[in-house]
């Protein structure tokens, strides 16, 4: 009887935590024991597929896994697994066809971030060798920029958290967890691991990178864009969109295709798209505060006495609360991290947050955010972009207007109080540079009281999460794109044939792995259409 390589998937195989215990080996034991048994045979090689922590009933904490296995497989075996309900495991990619049609010129590509990059990528590696223009600077020219602003308040508006070599997601923790659910998700894990990214974001149920590894990662595949004959223009701001040509820096670039992979702050762009025709639409996003704890207390809180073991790592957590049509959650949460100012245009402030690989900073911080729907400011494009600007103006000014961060504690904002410091947990804005506020004076009624629900509910879910003593800053404003740039079944804006909207500016991403992954679509859209070598 034929025999083939088959891969099947192990799931949900739970060990309990065992200090100084190897967890892996034991989880891959536990697999091949079910294999046996099941099948009557033994696997050629077993891999772990994801790992994850269950610390819901401390102190018995636990360890979640599931492994793929490579055995030889015949039809009774085919069969035997079918029967027995255990999924094969694949991670194909569908190959993308050659198309016909002739690229006048080559393809040119605006922003190198996620989207921009893994685009790029795909297209050079298919020889296009595409031209990509970023209105910020290189990596290590950028961070220089970022660590000025930090020190002296002299903001670059076009090279900044936002702007820059890895887009705004190079200053973050560099969260590799999505809701998405697509093939192309493990070529985005595997691109990344070719171009320096730690092995463990293949298998971590929530993987991360850090910043001090993005910078890294980033640059190389700036060197692989180049090696494969693309080009990278830095410091090369995009000012107007035609139909068959961009103006940067006062030159007129023909394209043969436009692939606007902008970010969700280029709101200079979104005016000239929208000037110009574009049919976009405003779409719902969340604003609110960064709200910092002691990673020391966290880990205590979520690990109780075995807060400290390597094995555990820094705590992190997800929180989410719903009311009605409105909910209120916790977002992109940086453990033993740092808030960072993320303003990119003059007179506003934004806060955002970042960690580096090791995570090792004494805070943990994450955005606090309330949904903000359309009809909340006016449900068109211009006023949704309006809503978050008036908000970062108002924190401006709240400041002192030196781009210093306005805080208020806990306590303070659930009794309507102002001037209180946290002696136990500093702000790490700007390493310290925030200005006693009421938030209630800076964001509407509706997110304050909903925010105010948030917290005492996640205050029930992480007991000491809204102690009086706990310091929140703002304005969080960036969580997503405030519109959506429409595209036709082919990805191409609706009128304008060769015009390919992509990523978390355009609308279609909400992270750094489904911004690469939508990068990767329309990349492979151009390819199907497209002749290439």
């Amino acid at each position: 009887m034929k025999t083939k390589i088959e891969k099947i998937l192990i799931e949900n195989i739970r060990l309990p935590h065992v200090p100084g215990g190897n967890q892996d080996e034991a989880a891959i034991a536990e697999a091949s024991r079910q294999i046996k048994k099941q099948l009557g045979i033994r696997p050629r090689a077993l891999h772990i597929n994801k790992k994850s922590i269950d610390a819901r009933r401390k102190p018995q904490i636990s360890f979640v896994y599931s492994v793929y296995a490579e055995l030889e497989a015949d039809a009774k075996i085919l069969r035997t697994l079918e029967n027995a309900g255990i999924k094969r495991y694949t991670d194909a990619v569908p190959e993308i066809p050659c198309g016909t049609e002739e690229m006048p010129e080559r393809p040119v590509i605006i922003g190198f971030g996620p989207a921009g990059m893994f685009c790029g990528l795909l297209l050079a590696k298919a020889g296009l060798r595409p031209l990509i223009l970023e209105r910020g600077s290189d990596v290590e020219k950028r961070m220089q920029k970022v660590e000025h602003f930090n020190r002296t308040g002299c903001l670059d508006v076009n090279s900044n958290i936002q702007f820059g070599a890895g887009g705004a997601g190079t200053f973050s923790d560099g969260k590799l967890t999505t809701r998405i659910h697509d093939p192309m998700i493990v070529s985005v894990l595997q691109m990344l691991l070719e171009l320096g990214a730690p092995e463990d974001i293949l298998w971590r149920a929530k993987p991360h990178i850090g910043t001090d590894v993005l910078v890294q990662v980033v640059a190389n595949a700036d060197k692989m864009i180049r090696s494969l004959g693309g080009e990278i223009r830095y410091d090369c701001h995009v000012t107007h969109i035609a139909d068959h040509y961009v103006v940067a820096e006062g030159e007129k670039i023909p394209f043969g295709v436009l692939i606007p992979a902008t970010g969700h702050s280029a709101r200079d762009l979104y005016a000239d798209l929208m000037a110009s025709g574009y049919t976009m639409e405003a779409k719902p996003f969340s604003v609110g505060v960064r709200i910092e704890h002691l990673q020391s207390w966290l880990n205590e809180a979520m690990f109780g006495s075995l807060a400290g073991d390597p094995t555990l790592g820094a705590a992190e957590y997800q929180l989410s609360h719903r009311s009605g049509d409105r909910g209120c959650y916790t977002f992109c949460m940086c453990p033993g991290g740092e808030v960072v100012a993320a303003a990119s245009e003059e007179g506003g402030v934004v806060t955002n947050g970042m960690s580096r690989h090791a995570r090792d900073g004494k805070n943990a911080n994450a955005a606090v955010c309330v949904s903000v729907h359309p009809g909340d400011y006016g449900n068109t494009p211009d006023k949704a972009i309006n809503f978050q600007r008036t908000l970062e103006k108002k924190a401006f000014e709240a400041g002192g207007r030196q781009y210093y961060a306005p805080m208020q504690t806990v306590g303070d904002f659930m009794d309507g109080r102002t001037g209180t410091f946290s002696k136990e947990i500093q702000p790490t804005y700007r390493g310290g540079l925030v200005t006693p506020a009421d938030f209630h004076t800076l964001l509407p009624a509706f997110v304050t009281s909903m925010l105010k629900e948030g917290l005492n509910r996640f205050d029930r879910q992480i007991r000491g999460f809204a102690a009086p003593n706990v310091p929140m800053t703002g304005i969080e404003t960036r969580t997503s794109a405030p519109v959506r740039i429409l595209r036709t079944e082919n990805l191409t804006a609706p009128g304008h044939d060769t015009v390919y909207p992509c990523g978390e500016g355009a609308g279609y991403a909400g992270g750094i792995v489904s911004a690469a992954v939508d990068g990767l679509r329309v990349a492979g859209q151009i390819l199907k259409r497209y002749r290439h070598p």
